[in-house]
């Protein structure tokens, strides 16, 4: 008899304790529901004043496309100017044992293979 009344209890017990865990389960479930409402009404927000300026955005990066497209040419000319600008250094004298070249030879300039420019390289 006390067994079986010992097994009423403990089943009491385990029902009792699985009740409270899914109510607590259960708000935290409501808190995120409530937070993630939150959030859609403040994306939706966004959403309304971003309609606006989406034009001008869109012309920004146009923009920002063909300036970023004509620097590689506008670097290359730049470089060309410089070259013919500078005075020419003999290159079988060195100035004060110096040359003007470094050891390891000119730098070669990576900023047309981060805008995807060639230009007569080969890779």
């Amino acid at each position: 008899m006390t067994l079986v009344v010992l097994t009423v209890v403990l089943i009491a017990l385990l029902i009792a304790v699985l009740a409270i865990y899914l109510f607590t389960i259960g708000l935290l479930l409501n808190r995120i529901a409530d937070n993630l409402d939150d959030c859609l009404g403040n994306v939706k927000t966004i959403a309304k004043q971003a309609e606006t300026i989406i034009p001008g955005v869109e012309h920004i990066n146009r923009t920002g496309g063909v300036v970023a497209g004509a620097l590689p040419l506008l670097y290359g000319g730049a470089e060309r100017i410089a070259t013919k600008l500078s005075a020419p250094v003999p290159s079988s004298s060195p100035v004060n044992g110096h040359t003007s070249v470094p050891v390891t030879g000119r730098r070669r300039s990576r900023l047309m293979d981060t805008v995807g420019f060639q230009g007569g390289r080969q890779h």
